[in-house]
């Protein structure tokens, strides 16, 4: 029988759980696969068993995939409790600065430390990130890191505060986001932004925002949630390859995860298919 907190499905089967270390944080963090790397950033309340599925996807792609636990218990399922505790944990957290503006997160230099790992590991021209839901932005702060070549913000949520300023806020710091600028401006990374139309919790001002300042090196990748939709999502769907996703072939769901395969193998593997 499992202990209180741990999983209690198979969805960690076959991931290899390691721990590792970087500017005074410590995480679990979880690896599977072969191939170039790939940063898998968890959305709230953790790395849940439709983050391992999304995550099973990516290394049946062919990536080695890294999946930090920044919060929560590996592979225990989203309830509302998890989600509640995990939120709290969040914005009351340094590390995370969920509430903050224009604000560097001392999470995202144990993120840059973990993909430059990474790379190192696993090889090929450089790693891809994706980060999602309170984790978007982080995977912004980490393309700082020149082993990244790829980023994909899905439903960036941070920061919290519901103010104009902080709806166009992306995430990270204008340092941060002036030094990812001009790595795409130089052509060292390609970052792509995801989100359901009408998901309030992911302002369209953030997405808009980074389009505006990353142009041709930022790909939006927007799908219909609006009334009526002709594919029957719901106007509060917010996780686009976790819950939101529907495994059907020609759904824009599966599509948008095509497009993130494509984009971050052009990248770190550009001579393999």
């Amino acid at each position: 029988m499992a202990k209180h907190g741990e999983a209690t499905d198979r969805s960690l089967d076959g991931w290899t759980r390691e721990e590792f270390t970087a500017h005074g944080i410590t995480r679990p963090i979880l690896l599977r696969g072969s191939g170039p790397g790939l940063m898998l950033l968890p959305e709230l309340p953790g790395v849940t068993p439709e983050v391992l599925t999304l995550g099973n996807r990516l290394v049946t792609a062919g990536f080695t995939v890294v999946v930090p636990a920044l919060v929560g218990v590996p592979g225990r399922p989203r309830t509302t409790a998890s989600a509640v505790l995990a939120t709290a944990r969040v914005c009351l957290s340094r590390e995370f600065r969920a509430l903050a503006r224009d604000a560097e997160r001392p999470v995202a230099g144990f993120l840059r430390a973990l993909a430059k790992h990474l790379h190192g590991e696993a090889g090929h021209q450089g790693v891809g990130v994706i980060g999602m839901d309170f984790s978007g932005g982080l995977a912004l702060a980490a393309a700082t890191e020149p082993a990244v070549l790829a980023a994909v913000l899905s439903g960036p949520t941070l920061p919290l505060a519901p103010t104009g300023a902080a709806r166009r806020d992306p995430g990270c710091s204008a340092r941060e986001l002036a030094e990812v600028r001009a790595r795409a401006r130089r052509g060292e990374l390609r970052v792509a932004g995801l989100r359901f139309s009408h998901d309030r919790r992911c302002p369209p001002e953030r997405l808009i925002g980074l389009r505006r300042v990353l142009g041709a090196a930022f790909d939006l990748i927007e799908i219909d949630s609006g009334p009526g939709n002709p594919h029957g999502l719901p106007p509060d769907a917010h996780h686009v390859l976790t819950e939101g996703y529907v495994d059907r072939p020609g759904h824009p769901t599966v599509q948008a995860l095509a497009r993130v395969v494509t984009l971050i193998r052009s990248r770190v593997a550009p001579e393999e298919p």
